[in-house]
């Protein structure tokens, strides 16, 4: 059995996007096709609805674009437990009121047992600090959290 990935919606975003003059940007999009075209098969791969929502999003050609590439993976039921516990970390104040999604997409991945969460947002959910906070709350539910990191990691 492959160990499970979740991809947050800043990967299929990365993949898909033109190149960037942000040198930082355009290598992390370098980084992110890399591993889709060489690392992605070593995994079970899993989005949710919260995925599917942002990806639709936008440039028309680009949604569907993002579209067709997460046709290919299953999308994870957002159970209500990953809304109690999405809700339960922004309560404690891990992730801003603003950024609901962020918090489900953390939700979904560790209800779900999800071995990794594959980011490119380090503002919210790859961020060591919240990362190691996060690690402590989880574990309060009985859940443990994915591994959060980006493809560069992975």
């Amino acid at each position: 059995m492959k160990p499970t990935v979740y991809i947050e919606t800043t990967i299929l975003s990365y993949l898909v996007s033109r190149p960037s003059r942000d040198l930082i940007v355009a290598g992390r999009q370098e980084i992110t096709r890399e591993w889709w075209e060489s690392s992605r098969k070593q995994f079970d791969l899993a989005i949710s609805q919260v995925v599917l929502d942002e990806i639709a999003a936008g440039d028309t050609e680009h949604a569907k674009n993002r579209m067709r590439h997460a046709s290919i993976i299953p999308s994870l039921e957002i159970t209500h437990a990953a809304i109690d516990l999405a809700q339960a970390i922004q309560r404690r104040g891990l992730i801003p009121p603003g950024e609901a999604r962020d918090a489900l997409h953390i939700s979904v991945a560790t209800v779900w047992k999800a071995d990794y969460l594959l980011t490119w947002n380090c503002k919210h959910i790859a961020n060591a600090q919240i990362v190691r906070q996060l690690e402590k709350y989880v574990k309060t539910y009985g859940y443990d959290l994915p591994f959060i990191c980006t493809p560069e990691a992975l």
